[in-house]
């Protein structure tokens, strides 16, 4: 039986055809200022997740931060809930200048739950809601990101867990300051056909997360997708934005199971 191929020997920084960050969260137990150097040794140039509060520590180490988060309310309390369009608003009209002003360009926002709602009157609440924030996002320059995620196995309810419903809201929203975050690893498990979606749909996703499935965990080769594939599927849309890993380490080096993603996806 023949062996697996390989995967190519990967490209160094400046070189690559994919421009790498990583979530923050994961790696919660590390202090920030010791992680952002491990980062930066690594190859990584964004650290992402983060709010106000830590944009000082990613600057000291010359690191962007690809994914700004601190507006949002949570993941089930969302755009499609109109109770909440005015906390919302307010959050996010405060956030938009501030991350323009760091320099960042993506800020993620949470659909919410649906709670016994149908998905065309969430999208309608989501078109609501979301219109209240985007001439301000135009104005700066800033993207909202929403991201899809999975409602089968880590969040129940969450409405924004297919790509075509996404891909509506963009639609009814008609903003380039509008996008999705397009999480691979929530995807395979609600839909799979990773690379036909990406390469369909690439037009609408503003950023990538990476995750191995099933159990969220390393991207190697203990898990179903083949991610040297799928970083090449992306790249061939012509995308200049950023790919978060944001799997769980399950190992006993967090960082070397980061430093093997990132070669892994360093096509």
């Amino acid at each position: 039986m023949p062996g697996l191929a390989r995967s190519p020997k990967p490209r160094p920084y400046g070189q690559a055809k994919i421009k790498q960050s990583v979530s923050r969260w994961p790696y919660n137990n590390i202090p920030l200022d010791t992680f952002c150097a491990q980062v930066k040794e690594i190859g990584i140039q964004s650290v992402e997740l983060v709010g106000p509060g830590d944009w000082d520590t990613l600057q000291k180490h010359n690191l962007h931060c690809a994914m700004v988060n601190g507006a949002e309310i949570g993941l089930t309390k969302g755009f499609n809930d109109p109770q909440f369009h005015d906390q919302l608003e307010e959050n996010y009209k405060k956030m938009i200048p501030q991350v323009a002003d760091a320099g960042f360009t993506n800020l993620i926002c949470f659909s919410g739950n649906r709670n016994g709602m149908e998905d065309e009157e969430g999208l309608q609440n989501c078109v609501d809601g979301l219109e209240r924030i985007l001439p301000v996002a135009e104005k700066h320059s800033v993207t909202i990101c929403m991201e899809l995620l999975n409602s089968k196995v880590n969040h129940p309810g969450y409405m924004c867990d297919h790509t075509d419903w996404g891909t509506t809201l963009c639609d009814e929203l008609g903003s380039d300051n509008f996008k999705l975050l397009y999480d691979i690893y929530h995807m395979q498990i609600m839909e799979g056909d990773v690379i036909r979606t990406i390469r369909n749909n690439h037009s609408y996703f503003a950023h990538y997360h990476t995750g191995g499935v099933p159990g969220r965990n390393e991207i190697d080769e203990s898990q179903e997708l083949n991610y040297p594939a799928i970083m090449n599927a992306i790249a061939e849309t012509g995308f200049r934005g950023w790919v978060g890993q944001e799997f769980i380490p399950s190992r006993g080096n967090p960082m070397n199971s980061l430093r093997e993603a990132y070669q892994i996806c360093n096509i």
